[in-house]
């Protein structure tokens, strides 16, 4: 298996190749014996709970954000069956796995408390009354 380089996650993470395990399984559906007799299907580990190329920070922010992908012991699981290749698949799963950490390693922008306008605020309060009224318009006023 030739030499791999390290991950670079979105320039701020890099995760060398020393710390990824693969697996290599056979794919499930058609494709008779080829599909029988060959590992296609990339499995990719990672430990995220361990890795020591994340700090404490990232480390918390994947471990809450990836929580629904991490078994109990801290290890992200990838897999990839989308090809017939077992070498495009690999392609494809860290593609996937770069992706996925990118996106939860970026922070979010925190909501900033907004209030409606005054003018906003008066046409609501119009709209309102004029429902109202339209509604009062309607049926058998039994008032009178």
């Amino acid at each position: 298996m030739p030499d791999q380089e390290d991950i670079v996650i979105a320039n701020r993470v890099t995760i060398p190749a020393w710390e990824l395990t693969f697996s290599f399984s056979p794919s499930g559906g058609p494709g008779g014996q080829h599909a029988n007799r060959s590992a296609t299907r990339v499995t990719l580990f990672f430990d995220v709970a361990n890795s020591p190329s994340l700090n404490e920070v990232q480390r918390e922010r994947l471990m809450k954000r990836l929580a629904s992908r991490l078994d109990q012991h801290g290890i992200l699981q990838l897999s990839a069956q989308d090809t017939r290749s077992q070498h495009q698949n690999r392609e494809i799963v860290l593609e996937r796995f770069e992706a996925l950490l990118s996106e939860a390693l970026r922070p979010r922008k925190r909501r900033r408390k907004t209030r409606p306008s005054a003018a906003a605020d008066e046409r609501r309060l119009r709209e309102k009354k004029q429902r109202g009224r339209r509604k009062d318009e309607r049926g058998w006023d039994w008032r009178e």
